[in-house]
């Protein structure tokens, strides 16, 4: 049995759900725009190709900016560069620029726990449920991370806290913190409240959820729906989604949300908030379109709010 760090407390899945705070309330307020740029165009030319596609020098140059930035104190690139530690970046000896080292992952979201943001104690959970980078393995102690991290508005941690009522049994408990991850804007809480209203033959409000968890980049909605609406979904999808709703093939509508499935493929940072102007639900009209650049959110421009 491991002490509890400061400020952490068993999770106890028979206790009061957190409420649904957020995480953009926790994180700072002044965000230097300076090393934001750098940071958002060196996660660009990242998610711009396949990992091995990359070049040794094009990498070395992704992976400086991102060190510079963390070092001016960007959080966004202290939790890619964490990210990098963790994982390593170039997958092929020639491109290889940085291997694994989980000690320096762990290190950099222990720093942002020290700082109070979410996803630093979502991730040192992690680092505990599965024993890496100097964290103990300790499962008391990474639901302990999960918890706090939830309070604060950590999607992920919402979601984790989800599966565990959901084993419990306590499935109001379940809903509410899925619900409070979707409300932020997380993908894949939209994705599961989409299967789940299909599954109680909410067909209209799965289809809805589906688009938002499109706008929010899940890759997985876009499959569904450019398969329920083409001809390569098969009788049984299209008949449990569409035909319930009175709707049938549309390939304008496959091609559209095939075309953004293969660029979250590539790029899972993509969000898509004027999706439904560009791609609109059933039995709306489908305007022109001329890629899926028209539908996407523009690149932050100015000084960033948090």
């Amino acid at each position: 049995m491991h002490a509890f760090p400061p400020g952490l407390f068993r999770f106890d899945v028979t206790a009061p759900v957190p409420t649904c705070d957020r995480w953009k309330a926790h994180m700072p307020k002044i965000r230097d725009p300076e090393p934001y740029q750098m940071y958002i165009e060196a996660r660009n030319r990242w998610r711009s190709k396949i990992a091995w596609q990359f070049t040794k020098d094009e990498l070395t140059q992704i992976l400086a900016d991102v060190r510079a930035a963390s070092d001016k104190g960007d959080w966004g690139a202290r939790a890619l560069l964490a990210h990098f530690y963790l994982y390593g970046l170039g997958p092929l000896p020639k491109n290889k620029v940085l291997d694994q080292d989980e000690f320096k992952s762990v290190a950099i979201a222990r720093m942002a726990v020290e700082a109070g943001q979410p996803w630093g104690y979502y991730d040192v959970g992690v680092a505990h449920q599965y024993g890496y980078g100097g964290a103990y393995y300790d499962w008391d102690i990474a639901w302990a991370y999960y918890l706090r991290a939830a309070e604060l508005g950590s999607p992920d941690a919402q979601m984790a806290l989800a599966e565990a009522y959901r084993d419990a049994g306590r499935h109001d408990a379940e809903d509410k913190m899925i619900r409070c991850a979707y409300l932020q804007g997380h993908g894949p809480a939209a994705t599961l409240l989409g299967r789940r209203a299909r599954g109680q033959s909410h067909y209209m409000e799965a289809l809805r959820f589906h688009q938002d968890a499109v706008k929010f980049g899940s890759k997985d909605s876009a499959a569904h729906l450019y398969l329920a609406f083409g001809s390569e979904a098969g009788e049984s999808q299209r008949e449990g989604l569409l035909t319930p709703l009175g709707l049938g093939i549309d390939m304008e509508r496959y091609r559209r949300y095939l075309e953004i499935a293969e660029a979250l493929d590539l790029n899972p940072d993509l969000r898509f908030g004027r999706l439904d102007l560009l791609l609109p639900l059933p039995p709306a009209e489908l305007p022109e379109w001329r890629g899926i650049q028209d539908a996407m959110d523009p690149d932050p421009a100015g000084p960033p709010s948090y």
